[in-house]
């Protein structure tokens, strides 16, 4: 399971699909952002490409691609692995 997990990583890019939910700036090596997960004004919601994860520096919450969308859409770890396999392409054993 780790191995498809990290496969699903590797094929899906965290900055374009974190894209589809809330749009992005440059910010250096970073892109920032209104965050979606509470009320800001100045964009405190940080997307690291280098590291594939997000983190908001005004809520505090942070993560990978997998507990942004388990997050946003309030999924459990398994179907929100199921609907980053589909968009990845990676076939889930069970």
């Amino acid at each position: 399971m780790a191995d498809t997990v990290d496969l699903i990583k590797e094929k899906l890019d965290i900055t374009e699909f974190i894209r589809g939910y809330v749009t992005l700036t440059p910010a250096g090596k970073n892109l920032k952002g209104l965050c979606p997960f509470h009320k800001e004004k100045t964009p405190s919601f940080i997307v690291s490409p280098d590291r594939d994860t997000w983190h908001c520096f005004g809520c505090g919450i942070g993560g990978d691609i997998i507990s942004f969308l388990m997050k946003y859409e309030n999924l459990e770890f398994i179907e929100a692995l199921k609907v980053l396999a589909d968009r990845a392409g990676v076939p889930l054993e069970r």
